[in-house]
């Protein structure tokens, strides 16, 4: 899910970081600043503070892919059970293959795409949950072939399994799967209820084997996460329309004063000639005046306010902060504080005006809490007065 590896980091950062208006006037200034007929201040004015700029927002995003790789890290480190040579070996996720036998426990996180080929459950049934993939936690039901149902447990007879499996390139569709088992010359129909997905976890199943069909980015779920894109916030792209409504009254300014200049040299600069001389190459007030437009530029550049996207930058990364020390974000149950991922987006946060949701479960955590039943005449319970819970805790 990075964004950059070492070699990229410098060239896409720099790309995605110039496509902030201010920092490609602020280039764009370096350029002019470089020849010298209208160069009237030293090339390293605009240089610092330009590298300055780059060089904060780089580290911020260097922190936030940092973070991203170790995340990638923890999960393609994640230990399963690979079947080798008659044995269960611990492999690390990274090291699953297409063709791997896998066996997956109660709980475990599925490792890649797999067919379902034997389970502890009557008739190979596998119960799995999908909230990852589609949201829903209740729990769904995935059913094995009835060949394959016969391995079992038994890693002989899983080891000398000799099947071919012919299926659709992958994709990113969920709900959807069509393939052929061919084994000992008969072939067998695949389809989505026979396969587990990477991403699902495993329910109120002791075991199950699975056959690795797409392992890694043709997994359905990676082929669904798309490229990580450089994502522009609302405030990004304000602060592009104010620089360039600030750009525009620059050169507005620029342009008033070549002209200004361009008709004193006409009328009267010709007169002082050898106080103030033309400089080499020009040759006429015109010619002066759009030199001096572009010298106009150079000296006014700061009324373009290179500093507001550092300021910004250090807003947003307080603001991280903030996200992460909130008490009130915190969620005791299962020990987990709020974690702000990334600093880009963090002020999009409260901009929401509406919620559509299917049904009231995602809403209300699917908290069931058992209040009083009556059994043959007796009652069992808590009464209605001393019924008291919070709005998340049942008693």
């Amino acid at each position: 899910t990075s964004k950059y590896n070492f070699f990229t980091f410098l060239p896409l950062n720099l790309f995605e970081q110039f496509q902030r208006i201010a920092n490609a006037y602020f280039l764009f200034l370096l350029i002019l600043q470089l020849i010298p007929q209208i160069s009237s201040l030293a090339w390293f004015t605009t240089v610092v503070p330009l590298v300055l700029v780059l060089a904060v927002s780089g580290v911020k995003d260097a922190i936030d892919d940092f973070n991203r790789h170790k995340s990638d890290k923890h999960v393609n480190n994640r230990p399963v059970q690979v079947l080798i040579n008659g044995m269960l070996k611990e492999q690390k996720w990274m090291n699953v293959q297409v063709g791997d036998i896998i066996k997956l426990e109660n709980n475990n996180f599925v490792t890649a795409d797999l067919l379902l080929l034997s389970s502890s459950e009557p008739h190979s049934l596998t119960y799995i949950e999908t909230a990852e993939l589609d949201g829903e936690t209740n729990l769904k039901v995935k059913q094995a072939l009835t060949v394959t149902a016969e391995l079992g447990e038994d890693l002989q007879k899983l080891t000398e399994f000799n099947g071919e499996i012919r299926c659709e390139a992958p994709n990113n569709k969920l709900d959807k799967f069509t393939g052929t088992l061919t084994l000992r010359g008969e072939k067998y129909a695949l389809d989505n209820e026979k396969m587990l997905l990477r991403g699902c976890t495993i329910r109120n199943t002791e075991w199950c084997f699975g056959l690795v069909i797409y392992a890694g980015p043709d997994t359905k779920l990676m082929q669904n996460s798309g490229k990580t894109t450089f994502k522009r916030t609302s405030i990004d792209r304000l602060m592009n329309v104010l620089v360039l409504v600030i750009f525009a009254f620059l050169a507005l300014m620029c342009l008033i004063l070549a002209i200004g200049n361009g008709i004193w040299e006409h009328d009267k600069g010709y007169y002082f000639q050898v106080y103030l001389p033309w400089a080499e190459g020009v040759n006429s007030a015109p010619y002066s005046g759009f030199l001096m437009f572009w010298s106009y530029v150079i000296i006014l550049n700061t009324v373009v306010p290179i500093s507001l996207y550092v300021s910004v930058e250090i807003i947003r990364l307080g603001n991280s902060f903030y996200i992460d020390w909130d008490r009130k974000m915190y969620y005791p149950l299962n020990d987990t504080p709020a974690q702000a991922r990334t600093t880009t987006l963090n002020e999009e946060l409260g901009q929401i005006k509406y919620i559509f949701s299917d049904k009231t479960g995602t809403l209300t955590q699917n908290i069931m809490c058992f209040n009083k039943c009556s059994i043959n005449g007796k009652s069992y319970g808590i009464t209605a007065k001393q019924f008291e819970i919070s709005p998340v805790m049942c008693p």
